[in-house]
């Protein structure tokens, strides 16, 4: 009988399983429960994008593309970082087209890290980011935003953390589970400690399509930053594409070269379909973006204003599709308030820990669900924190 923990790397081992999937595991075992956790959009991939789909599959294309991807896709791409950003990128060496935002981040992780190297993570954040550190050896350092700053990354809170060690700072803007966002005028600081330092950034911009009242701001755009910064996006949450699998690195052609190796060796190439559709998503669907955008509006309005009216502080989110209320106040652990809510009322969403320690009195909820699931999640959510105020007082 083989043996499996002598066999099994120690690395993936030590690594824990996403704090998102549990609930939602669990979830899937019960009846009549609402889901309220997945960052996935409920709006139908746009019309165009599927016709432009199909047209491949006409043609009977469903084939190997190149390594880097198909260069009319490398082209859009271009065009639509300088349209923009005012970049210009050179689509035949500084654009890889990756198999969804989760590989391009993976690629760039293991592109620039070496065991040792430190990376520091901005949180809280998407849940990859650490283990995709550690995977490869690195050390992940957490450096923690706060409510009372908006869950902006400042410069003091980077320079505390940076030592000898430090290789790359990952800023995952506009904030996945916050909603934070990071303007022009939070982001200059930033650019100016890092121009005197050899720290890369690892951009992940995955929701910059998705604000609400100001257009995104990437830190690309500041002097002598592009030629530093990794910029990682994708067609998953803006264009309602998650199925298709498609992302994007644009970087310093040095970089690309790099993480190319790994992509070729790994992945080989892209859904040669799906990049196809994608053109099309780049070139043609900015108001069907703009419609969804505008419908979760409504959405993040209506909970934004429902949980602070409930007593639980949540903060306005300027970006993506998640609100994070503070339930610090129910004296529950993330971890408790999730599980009781998902079992005694059938609601499930995400605690605030599964981004990092900091977000540890949270609990994030996706608004990428219709407004009526919202409202019937929000119904169950007040009688679950009015049982709670009945334990208080008999207690």
């Amino acid at each position: 009988m083989i043996d499996y923990e002598k066999v099994l790397s120690n690395r993936v081992k030590n690594i824990k399983p996403s704090g998102i999937r549990r609930f939602f595991d669990i979830a899937s075992t019960m009846e009549g429960v609402i889901s309220l956790g997945v960052g996935e959009p409920d709006f139908s991939t746009p019309w165009a994008i599927r016709k432009a789909a199909i047209k491949v599959l006409e043609r009977k294309q469903v084939v190997y593309g190149p390594n880097l991807g198909i260069a009319p896709l490398r082209q859009a791409i271009a065009d639509k970082l300088k349209k923009t950003h005012g970049v210009e990128y050179n689509p035949d060496n500084q654009i890889i087209v990756t198999v969804g935002g989760s590989e391009a981040i993976d690629l760039a992780i293991r592109g620039m890290i070496d065991p040792g190297d430190e990376v520091l993570v901005v949180e809280p954040c998407f849940v990859c980011y650490a283990p995709l550190v550690e995977l490869v050896g690195g050390v992940a350092v957490p450096v923690p935003t706060r409510l009372e700053n908006n869950f902006k990354l400042t410069v003091e809170d980077l320079k505390d953390k940076v030592t000898d060690r430090t290789k790359l700072l990952i800023l995952p803007f506009p904030n996945n589970p916050t909603g934070a966002i990071m303007t022009r005028e939070d982001l200059e600081p930033i650019a100016d400690f890092l121009r005197g330092t050899d720290i890369m950034v690892l951009s992940d911009e995955i929701y910059s399509e998705l604000t609400y009242g100001r257009k995104h701001f990437s830190i690309i755009e500041l002097p002598d930053m592009a030629e530093r910064t990794i910029y990682v996006n994708g067609f998953s949450k803006a264009y309602a594409m998650t199925g298709w699998r498609l992302g994007y690195v644009a970087a310093p052609e040095p970089i690309v070269h790099q993480i190319f190796k790994i992509h070729q060796y790994g992945i080989m190439c892209s859904p040669y379909i799906s990049q196809n559709a994608a053109i099309e998503a780049l070139t043609n669907c900015d108001e069907e973006v703009a419609a969804m955008v505008k419908e979760y509006n409504i959405r993040r309005t209506y909970l934004v204003n429902e949980f602070n009216r409930l007593g639980l502080t949540c903060f306005s989110p300027e970006g993506a599709f998640y609100v994070f209320p503070c339930i610090k106040s129910t004296g529950l652990s993330s971890e408790e308030f999730c599980e009781r809510l998902l079992f005694e009322e059938k609601v499930a969403v995400v605690p605030g820990s599964a981004f990092g320690d900091s977000g540890e009195g949270y609990i994030r909820i996706s608004y990428a669900y219709s407004l009526k699931h919202l409202m019937e999640a929000i119904s169950r959510i007040e009688k679950f924190i009015n049982s709670l105020g009945g334990e208080k007082n008999e207690g």
